[in-house]
């Protein structure tokens, strides 16, 4: 659910969408808004001219926010971004401890307006060897 105050700082995530492009990068933006709604950081995609996969707004905004904030202040934040986090960017901002995501587009809708941004597959194989592959697991979680 969204309210008066998420629209104005969406308006801005999508502002900063709208600056991506015109530097030759991908249309995304996103910002953090601390618990009173100010904006502590923003961030555009980058993917493109910093020639990185993993440069998503959504992700950088995670890992600043997870170098950065202590944990019960991170809890409190919002990440507005201008379409939803895919799931490399969720990722992130579960391990971040974010507190809550609001987005503009959904990602049905972005793919309705981009038919043609298909999203390749890489076959998966496992589990397997679980006996050998828990060991460094189960010595790192046990200490």
């Amino acid at each position: 659910m969204t309210n008066p105050a998420d629209e104005h700082l969406l308006r801005r995530a999508i502002a900063l969408a709208a600056h991506a492009v015109t530097l030759g990068d991908a249309p995304y933006g996103s910002l953090l808004a601390g618990p009173d709604g100010e904006i502590l950081a923003e961030a555009h995609n980058t993917v493109l001219s910093d020639n990185d996969i993993s440069a998503h707004p959504e992700l950088k905004l995670a890992r600043w926010a997870a170098r950065e904030l202590a944990p019960d202040t991170a809890a409190r934040t919002t990440l507005y971004t201008s379409c939803q986090p895919c799931g490399m960017c969720t990722g992130g901002i579960v391990r971040s401890g974010l507190g809550r995501v609001v987005y503009a587009l959904s990602t049905e809708q972005l793919t309705e307006l981009n038919p043609s941004g298909t999203w390749p597959t890489v076959e998966q194989h496992g589990p397997a060897l679980f006996d050998e592959a828990r060991v460094p697991i189960e010595t790192y979680y046990r200490r």
